[in-house]
């Protein structure tokens, strides 16, 4: 295994150990994935295991198609791993999490409107909720498509939420403030019916976060 080809490897564990820790994520539910640079494939996490017992060595590859290399198998999720990176060239990682304030909203088939003009932040007006389908089937990969379109984020209806970003520090960061936004959100309807903001002004707030924080590097 090449020098690289490790590091994106352990980047990927970081990752999975990072969600775990920050709350937005418990035991061995959800999965972590990041595009190989310059190949048709993607490194993910491994099934059924324990995020703090895993290394660089269980993080398996699984190409476009569908082949999966290495000495574990992958993610029972990987195939809506690969659907988001075949359809979505602005995606380099992938965060799922089981996390509780969305997985709560996900299971009233909710999803989070423009309570607060932080939402755009995954990319519209709204965060959507997908259709329901089974874990790890097609069926799901293409639900959550259709809940990502010209967005960053979703919810899984009786699931969880998926985020992506252009490396894995991005949709991490992305997967936790959409959690907040969805706690937010639950707390709100627990006094009444949140106050929305309008289209235009959410138009107004995605031109302003097009420009907004420091330039990268």
């Amino acid at each position: 295994m090449s020098a690289p080809d490790l590091g994106a490897r352990a980047a990927v564990v970081d990752a999975a150990r990072r969600m775990n820790a920050s709350g937005l994520n418990r035991a061995r539910a959800g999965n972590v994935s990041a595009r190989v640079a310059g190949a048709d494939a993607f490194l993910v996490t491994p099934t059924g295991m324990d995020y703090d017992a895993i290394d660089a060595d269980d993080i398996v590859e699984v190409g476009l198609d569908g082949r999966a290399r290495g000495r574990r198998a992958p993610s029972s999720e990987w195939r809506f791993h690969r659907a988001i990176y075949e359809a979505r060239a602005d995606a380099y990682a992938i965060v799922h999490a089981h996390a509780p304030f969305c997985t709560t909203l996900a299971c009233l088939r909710r999803g989070i409107p423009a309570f607060h003009y932080m939402v755009a932040v995954a990319g519209g007006a709204d965060i959507r909720c997908s259709d329901y389908a089974t874990f790890g089937t097609g069926e799901l990969a293409e639900a959550m498509l259709r809940a990502l379109e010209d967005r960053r984020a979703c919810l899984m209806a009786n699931h969880g939420m998926v985020a992506i970003g252009r490396d894995l520090d991005h949709a991490l960061r992305l997967a936790i403030e959409v959690e907040s936004l969805a706690e937010m959100y639950w707390r709100a309807l627990q006094v009444g019916e949140p106050v929305l903001l309008s289209t235009e002004e959410m138009a107004r707030v995605i031109v302003k976060f097009a420009s907004h924080g420091q330039p990268r590097a």
